[in-house]
């Protein structure tokens, strides 16, 4: 099992928590939401859980909790610049279909 940052992502977070003077890596997880029935949730972590499962990449860590992983297992996170707009783009293998508004997935 595995979930990765894209090179573009992982320069993104390493400038974020350089500037943000304090913690370890990104928090990824899922929960209950939207019309599709899971929704992705990241956040900054300052200190890892016992429950976390890290992953690292480009010396960047992905901290994901067991029960997310199910979902998220091969999950790519990416940065990406479009016109300007820029954010964080989930490119996940196991997602069957996404919502019509872009906020949840099923898999």
């Amino acid at each position: 099992m595995s979930v990765s940052l894209s090179p573009a992502a992982a320069a993104h977070v390493s400038q974020f928590l350089q500037k943000r003077g304090k913690g370890v890596g990104v928090r990824l997880g899922v929960r209950t939401s939207g019309c599709s029935g899971l929704a992705y949730k990241l956040e900054f972590a300052d200190e890892l859980l016992d429950e976390d499962i890290v992953f690292e990449t480009d010396g960047v860590k992905v901290l994901v909790d067991p029960k997310s992983l199910v979902y998220l297992d091969g999950t790519e996170l990416d940065f990406v610049r479009e016109g300007l707009n820029s954010g964080f783009k989930f490119n996940n293998p196991r997602e069957k279909d996404r919502c019509g508004c872009g906020e949840s997935f099923r898999v």
